[in-house]
C-alpha cells in the first residue's frame, strides 16, 4: 500500500482483510459497479478493458514486489472480473448480488480457461486473466438468468 500500484492492486485496502480478502474485493468492487452502471454499455465495457490492461501492469508490479505472483491481498482482478460480470445485468442491487455470488463461484471453481491461466501465466497477466474468464462465465449466467426472469418469469 506504499505505492500507486500497491493501492490499486490491493484493492483500495479490501485486498488487506484478515478473512477472505477476494470476497472482500470482490464486495468493494460493487459501489464502483453501481456508478459505473451509470455510463453507457461501451463506456463501462472501455472502463473493464482499461482497468484490465493496468491489472496486468500493478498486479504483476505487486506479485513481484511480495514475492508471490497471486499473492491473496492483490484482488484489482475482482474487481475487474466483478464488473464484467455486471455488465449484463440492470442496475438493481438484488441482480448486484446475485452477480456477486455467481462470479465468486466461478472465481473460486476456476472453470477452463481460467484455471489453464493460473496455472500456466505466472506473472500479471495470469492473475488478471484467470478472473476475467470467470467474469465472462458469470456474466453468462447472469445474462441467461435476466433473460428467463424477463421472458419467462415476469410474463
Amino acid at each position: 500500500m506504499k505505492s500507486p500500484s500497491g493501492i490499486i492492486a490491493m484493492g483500495f485496502g479490501s485486498g488487506l482483510s484478515p478473512f477472505a480478502p477476494g470476497t472482500a474485493g470482490s464486495l468493494a468492487a460493487l459501489p464502483f459497479a453501481w456508478y459505473l452502471k451509470l455510463l453507457p454499455l461501451w463506456a463501462f465495457g472501455l472502463v473493464v478493458v482499461l482497468a484490465t490492461v493496468l491489472g496486468f501492469y500493478v498486479c504483476g508490479v505487486v506479485g513481484k514486489h511480495l514475492g508471490v505472483h497471486d499473492h491473496g491481498s492483490i484482488v484489482w482482478d475482482e474487481f475487474c472480473g466483478m464488473w464484467l460480470t455486471l455488465m449484463v445485468v440492470p442496475q438493481d442491487w438484488l441482480w448486484f448480488v446475485v452477480g456477486f455470488f455467481v462470479f465468486r463461484f466461478f472465481d473460486i471453481v476456476k472453470v477452463w480457461p481460467a484455471n489453464w491461466f493460473d496455472r500456466q501465466c505466472p506473472n500479471g497477466f495470469g492473475v488478471m486473466m484467470d478472473d476475467i474468464m470467470a467474469g465472462l462465465w458469470s456474466a453468462l449466467v447472469l445474462w441467461g438468468l435476466y433473460q428467463a426472469w424477463t421472458t419467462w418469469i415476469q410474463a
